[in-house]
């Protein structure tokens, strides 16, 4: 795993990010209040209503506010972007700095309206100090919600088979017809299609959205719980085509690709299906597949 590796989508969907909000806010806050009595410069405190435990309150939603807005950015830059090991370090490190700022800020002004006891301490002091705290206070809760994030992945990963055979209930056919088996985090088998049925398959956080045709012709979508990129990487090789960070296409079924004012976009040959954007991450693979087609 290298620093430029794109960081896991199960750390940057929705339901796991606010999590760990929550969790670290919770952790944060025990840490604080059992330590902070050891401490000299620590002026936290709970408990009956005083100018410093309202100071304490003040300053602990100030800093869960960073953290959620902080979180809410990274998950509207996660949309259209991939965020790096990296990037991520630094960002979370970004959320300690602009804290400990905000604690240094809260600690001066508390002393000179005498709600803190007065310390012969600098600014810079102050932000050390907060630093301090928030290597612990969120480097601790974010390490261990990433692992308990990448275990329940692991034991959550779908299990697609392409092209395998499975009992069902349809009549025979004479030609061979591709089938596509899709099972739930519970490992409950959910769907069994035909490749020659399915246009594309579309990601809604940590879930997709299967579209395809009935037998009667008509569009339909199915929806149920997995990620997109287990769906990539089970399917490597077959007509199942990732073009987006939200689409995989099956490209049996692309009639075209064209330029568009923000890149190609792929049309399939079905009404009702708006064109499909192209990333710039997986336009030289899509149009190299298109252009090697027979």
């Amino acid at each position: 795993m290298a620093a430029s590796d794109r960081i896991p989508e199960y750390l940057t969907g929705s339901h796991q990010l606010t999590s760990t909000v929550v969790f670290t806010a919770l952790f944060s806050l025990v840490f604080t209040l059992l330590i902070s009595p050891y401490l000299r410069y620590v002026w936290f405190r709970l408990g009956f209503a005083s100018p410093q435990a309202l100071l304490t309150l003040v300053f602990m939603s100030f800093s869960l506010i960073i953290l959620a807005v902080s979180k809410m950015l990274m998950f509207a830059y996660c949309k259209k972007h991939f965020l790096t090991f990296l990037q991520y370090i630094f960002w979370c490190i970004g959320e300690a700095i602009l804290i400990s700022l905000a604690y240094a800020v809260f600690t001066l002004q508390g002393i000179d309206a005498t709600i803190i006891p007065k310390h012969d301490i600098s600014f810079v002091r102050l932000f050390v100090s907060g630093m301090g705290f928030c290597v612990i206070g969120l480097g601790v809760p974010y390490l261990l919600s990433s692992f308990f994030f990448a275990v329940e992945d692991k034991n959550n990963t779908i299990k697609l088979m392409s092209f395998g055979s499975i009992t069902t209930d349809e009549a025979p056919s004479l030609t061979k017809d591709e089938k596509i088996t899709l099972y739930d985090n519970s490992g409950s088998l959910k769907m069994v299609i035909s490749l020659s049925n399915l246009y594309y398959i579309e990601s809604d956080d940590n879930y997709i959205k299967v579209w395809y045709q009935d037998s009667e012709g008509t569009l339909k979508q199915y929806m149920l719980r997995c990620r997109l990129k287990t769906v990539e990487e089970s399917f490597i090789g077959s007509d199942l085509v990732r073009c987006h960070r939200k689409y995989i296409v099956n490209f049996d079924k692309v009639e075209m690709i064209s330029r568009a004012k923000d890149g190609f976009v792929i049309e399939l040959g079905m009404g009702g299906i708006d064109p499909i954007p192209v990333s710039k991450t997986y336009e030289e693979n899509v149009l190299a597949r298109f252009n090697s087609r027979g």
